[in-house]
């Protein structure tokens, strides 16, 4: 059961939308505004008084025709046009030119219970990026031609230079001494080989680029002068340009721990007779340019995962389900019979822990809230560290000394567990040799006069604090200083998202706490974060959390299309002493509700097929009986409830969780009932 959003977390909410660059906008099945961000007011020039909740989409269209947002036209048609095509809303990608110029690329889904939402990204800039790389592939392939053109020029007069005197060849001589100036200063790696793939030539960027001075390049073999690597990758591009063909291709190479691209064009020298004397490289570095496209895609990753995750949840969740349910129900009804239970309760354990898995997939995705408790750190440390010694190697050692006393925290367990993996893999890795990992915890008092409180950003108060060093390689001043920045890494693309710390930073600091690094280059680093100290759980709650209130007998309608769940929903329903009639559909339990006097509760999935959802039916039925209990259940994430919802009931749940949806439901129909 979720809580009604209280305005601080809305207001919370919509200070994180606002920080997004991109414009967001999410309309209703009726037309009318949701929810929105400041950059989508700031992006379309709206005024700040269009920002209110139920403002029809029509007044946003109006006001564009008016102000000539949609070009020359008669303003009602374009108005009506773009309304009709919003009623019948498709997903769709376009780019849209504002009179001011901008470019704006515009992202629309529509959404499972009608209305839309629509992304606004301003793309000008990188439209001109996109503009301008090409104008300078143009320049540079003129260059190459002109330069080409010069070369061989040049050529003919050295040729034509041999046969006549001393005087002829010091002015070539001159000529070539101003062409390698020329050369020097371009910024444009330029060498020369043979038919022999030896250097003849080099200018100075080329020699910088491969950190060899030009008299030590000169005479020497390709594979020589590159490595090995580098040679195997421009291989076959060097074959094809020394048989007469103009080649481009583009190569990588390290330098230290950076990885540096460069593009290359080959263009064969011809000789009078036609054969090839030999090839010019031109070459630039584009190591910006990849770095640009690697975030861009990984962003565009992200928002993949983002869109995926919650229809990926709500399909496990009526999977798990059906598992949970039967694997509960066996286990109590065999719960003598040893032989069953060695095979029910892993399998139930590992059921649970696909729940888990699933939360903290939500999680990541930003589209579940936090679910903060007590957390007993020794007792998450110790399951944690059984854990963490299943991924590490054989010289690794692992400790993970703590405080003896009780050591709770006010933190969401799973997330927690989740950064505090994160830390020790990411210390795994920093020990390829082998070393030393420990993780502690400890109570902590942050006076305001101590500098860790200024440190970790946290109010004066008592902590928990969690510590995770290493003794590996260590972190240098330059990567510690962005270390937290979302997307930057260290590691091999493809073995980090450079996102593990960012995450772990941002939800130790929504939970009220800090985090610091500490790290030495070859000494080691220390990842230590603090969360506000809070008491034990009592044993009283614990025990009413986890009993299931008496059951009054009441006929239940369940409302499920899936018959697996519905089955499972059923008997727990049986068991807690209901009987139980089905429908498949919202349409099927409005005729029965209609028919059935008897009928004192519905329990019904929130997304079924047909023209009506759960929240749907259950409007219909309390407009027409008020006093109906209601129970809604979904595997969405987003289905938590509004003002004046039934209580909604999040897949999957146990018998107890759905007596305490029931018992709840009651209240809540006691509580709308009016008072005469």
């Amino acid at each position: 059961m979720h809580a009604p959003p209280s305005q601080p977390c809305h207001d919370l909410l919509q200070s994180g939308l606002d920080l997004l660059d991109q414009g967001i906008s999410v309309f209703d099945g009726e037309l009318r505004l949701v929810a929105w961000n400041r950059p989508f007011l700031e992006l379309l020039d709206f005024p700040a008084d269009f920002a209110v909740i139920g403002r029809p989409f029509a007044d946003f269209i109006r006001y564009n025709a008016e102000r000539g947002e949609y070009g020359p036209g008669d303003c009602a048609k374009q108005i009506d046009e773009r309304i009709a095509a919003a009623r019948s809303f498709s997903a769709h990608v376009s780019e849209r030119r504002r009179p001011n110029g901008s470019l704006l690329l515009l992202r629309g889904e529509p959404l499972p219970n009608g209305g839309f939402v629509t992304l606004y990204s301003d793309i000008t800039e990188q439209r001109y990026l996109e503009d301008l790389s090409e104008h300078q592939n143009q320049q540079l392939d003129e260059r190459v031609r002109r330069r080409t053109a010069q070369l061989e020029n040049a050529n003919a007069q050295l040729r034509r230079a041999n046969a006549e005197n001393s005087d002829i060849a010091a002015a070539l001589s001159r000529s070539e001494s101003r062409l390698r100036l020329i050369n020097d200063t371009m910024p444009m790696l330029i060498a020369y080989l043979d038919q022999g793939q030896i250097y003849r030539y080099v200018n100075k960027g080329y020699a910088q680029w491969f950190a060899h001075p030009a008299s030590e390049i000169i005479g020497r073999s390709v594979a020589e002068v590159v490595g090995g690597d580098i040679h195997r990758q421009v291989n076959d591009a060097l074959h094809r340009a020394l048989a007469g063909e103009r080649v481009s291709y583009e190569y990588r190479m390290t330098r230290g721990e950076q990885h540096w691209h460069a593009h290359s064009t080959l263009v064969p020298e011809l000789g009078a007779d036609g054969k090839v004397l030999g090839v010019f490289v031109f070459s630039h570095d584009i190591t910006e340019q990849k770095r640009m496209q690697a975030a861009l895609l990984q962003a565009q990753k992200m928002e993949a995962i983002g869109s995926l995750t919650g229809g990926l949840a709500h399909d496990f969740n009526n999977l798990l389900t059906v598992i949970i349910g039967n694997l509960a129900a066996l286990e109590e009804q065999q719960a003598a019979n040893a032989a069953i239970s060695d095979f029910v309760t892993p399998a139930l354990q590992s059921a649970r822990r696909g729940v888990q898995l699933i939360r903290r997939l939500l999680t990541y995705s930003r589209q579940q809230p936090l679910e903060p408790a007590a957390v007993d750190i020794n007792h998450l440390l110790l399951d944690l560290a059984r854990l963490i010694r299943r991924s590490l190697p054989d010289n690794i050692n692992l400790s993970t000394p703590s405080d003896s006393h009780d050591l709770f925290a006010l933190a969401d367990p799973a997330l927690l567990e989740s950064a505090l993996l994160n830390f020790a893999l990411n210390a795994r890795d920093a020990m390829p040799g082998g070393g030393h990992l420990q993780i502690s915890a400890e109570n902590v008092e942050l006076p305001a006069e101590a500098p860790e409180t200024a440190e970790f950003d946290v109010p004066p108060g008592h902590y928990i604090s969690i510590a995770v060093a290493d003794d590996g390689c260590g972190m240098s001043p330059q990567v510690l200083a962005h270390a937290c920045e979302p997307f930057f890494t260290t590691k091999r693309l493809g073995l980090g998202s450079g996102l593990g710390l960012a995450m772990a930073q941002g939800f130790v600091r929504q939970s009220g706490g800090g985090m610091r690094i500490r790290s030495e280059p070859e000494r080691g680093t220390q990842v230590e974060i603090v969360l506000p100290q809070t008491s034990a759980p009592s044993r009283a709650g614990l025990a009413h959390s986890g009993s299931a209130p008496h059951a009054d007998g009441a006929l239940v309608l369940l409302v499920e299309d899936d018959s697996a769940v519905r089955r499972v929903v059923r008997q727990q329903l049986i068991e807690l002493g209901h009987p139980v009639i089905e429908a498949e559909n919202a349409e099927q339990a409005l005729a029965m509700v209609e028919q059935i006097s008897d009928i004192a509760i519905v329990v019904s999935d929130v997304l079924m097929p047909g023209n009506l959802n759960g929240r749907q039916l259950s409007e219909r039925i309390r407009h027409n009986r008020p006093h109906m209990r209601i129970v809604l259940v979904s595997g969405y994430a987003d289905d938590t409830p509004r003002a004046g919802d039934p209580p909604v009931l999040a897949k999957p749940f146990s018998r107890q969780d759905l007596a305490r949806a029931l018992a709840h439901s009651a209240q809540t129909a006691h509580e709308g009932q009016p008072h005469e």
